[in-house]
């Protein structure tokens, strides 16, 4: 992991708040941003031009969308109306995680990426040539999306870029997997995402994008988190809901959220305009484990009717980012498994400053253009012991050389003696000595 740069301000402002932008939202449902702040955001921060030739051209404010649509009653508030507003300039998720470096490399070419959640119905045509449905036996139409959202986040992984437009997705050239495992009012339940999630591996789908947070799993969704993730998908999905859950009384209580909190799962958490946590009434606590961040509020995208864009705020819409990055980054590296593919996304992030950053925010550059580590070396064969030739058998044959030995030492003696008498016995004619008288 890498240590993040300082977080940027937005056009002068301390990171994570905007002014003349800010979010004026009752609630994720209702997420409102001006143009201005939001698209120039991550522009103004990074230093780039926009794709478009003047802020006047931008709306003045984007509807919003989130993962439910219903009234103040709970009821169904129906489905999401047109939008009319559009856009030449670049979102700030853009500008901050700068996709288009990597792009020589990798737009997401071969893989698919299946999304679950409320159905995509590419109406503005950017997942043109490239979108997959995936029913589910008495399920919803996956070419139908009342809600949005699953439309939202498909373009967030994989919208085509248009000329004259800023926004596109991660990986455009990805392939979409549509499964519906909500209602018409983006309520989901685990026996349907669990059939979800075990359809989108069957269909070859490299990557799982869950759209939903519930907050209780089941062993039937826990069996295909894990069946999934043996047949090589990785599934990435929230951390928590885009909307704070509350008891009985309205208090917030942050809990785990599923199927991120089961350990097959990329939990990812939403960042705020700069790469700061969120702030505000808004801002959902998360109570279950992170593994990943990356931008999640203030972000633009598609709806399911052609035209105008929305904008949407949440750990959902993070999830989709994870995606895409992780789209890009089996383009380039197809051999990767699902286990170090995950690897790579956490080793790869940029650390933050605490615990609720995971491992850090995403980083589609680094996560591409990385090399691989290279691999550890084998440790070395230890030697083989040297093999010494068998003891001899026990012999005589140190007597006999003692034998030789003392042999030699007698005649050597006698050698000597005669060297010593010999002169005399010459000197005498060779005569014996006469012997010495008394």
């Amino acid at each position: 992991m890498r240590t993040a740069p300082r977080a940027r301000a937005v056009a002068g402002l301390p990171a994570g708040r905007l002014s003349a932008g800010r979010l004026t939202s009752v609630g994720r449902s209702a997420v409102r941003l001006t143009a201005v702040g939001l698209l120039t955001a991550g522009t103004l921060a990074s230093g780039l031009v926009p794709a478009g030739t003047a802020a006047a051209d931008a709306p003045d404010a984007l509807p919003g969308v989130s993962q439910q649509r219903r009234d103040a009653s709970g009821r169904s508030a129906g489905c999401l109306p047109p939008s009319t507003k559009g856009t030449q300039l670049t979102p700030w998720p853009q500008t901050f995680l700068r996709p288009e470096r990597v792009w020589p490399l990798s737009r997401g070419e071969g893989v698919t990426v299946a999304v679950l959640g409320s159905g995509v119905k590419d109406g503005s045509g950017l997942l043109a040539g490239r979108l997959d449905l995936a029913p589910l036996p008495g399920g919803p139409d996956p070419a139908q999306d009342c809600v949005g959202h699953g439309t939202f986040l498909a373009g967030l992984i994989a919208a085509d870029q248009r000329e004259g437009a800023g926004f596109a997705g991660l990986a455009p050239r990805a392939r979409i997997l549509a499964v519906s495992v909500t209602n018409d009012a983006g309520t989901a339940s685990a026996d349907l995402l669990a059939q979800g999630i075990t359809t989108a591996a069957d269909r070859g789908a490299r990557v799982i994008a869950v759209a939903v947070a519930l907050p209780t799993g089941t062993d039937a969704l826990a069996a295909a988190v894990r069946t999934a993730r043996a047949k090589g998908a990785l599934v990435v999905a929230p951390a928590a809901p885009d909307t704070a859950p509350t008891d009985a009384s309205g208090t917030v209580k942050p809990g785990p959220a599923y199927p991120a909190a089961y350990p097959e799962v990329l939990a990812v958490r939403d960042l705020a305009p700069g790469g700061a946590l969120p702030d505000g009434p808004s801002a959902v606590p998360v109570g279950g484990r992170i593994d990943l961040a990356a931008p999640g509020d203030a972000v633009t995208g598609p709806g399911p009717a052609p035209g105008g864009y929305y904008t949407g705020a949440g750990p959902s819409f993070a999830t989709a980012f994870v995606a895409g990055t992780a789209a890009l980054v089996l383009g380039y590296r197809p051999d990767l498994t699902a286990d170090q593919l995950a690897q790579r996304l956490e080793t790869t992030a940029y650390r933050g400053p605490g615990p609720q950053y995971g491992h850090g925010t995403v980083d589609p550059v680094a996560a591409v253009s990385r090399l691989a580590a290279p691999a550890a070396p084998a440790p070395p064969t230890p030697a083989a012991a040297p093999t010494m030739p068998p003891a001899p058998p026990p012999s005589d044959t140190g007597t006999q050389a003692s034998l030789i030995a003392l042999s030699s030492l007698a005649v050597i003696a006698l050698v000597a003696a005669a060297g010593a008498v010999a002169p005399r016995a010459r000197a005498r004619g060779w005569r014996p000595g006469r012997a010495e008288e008394s």
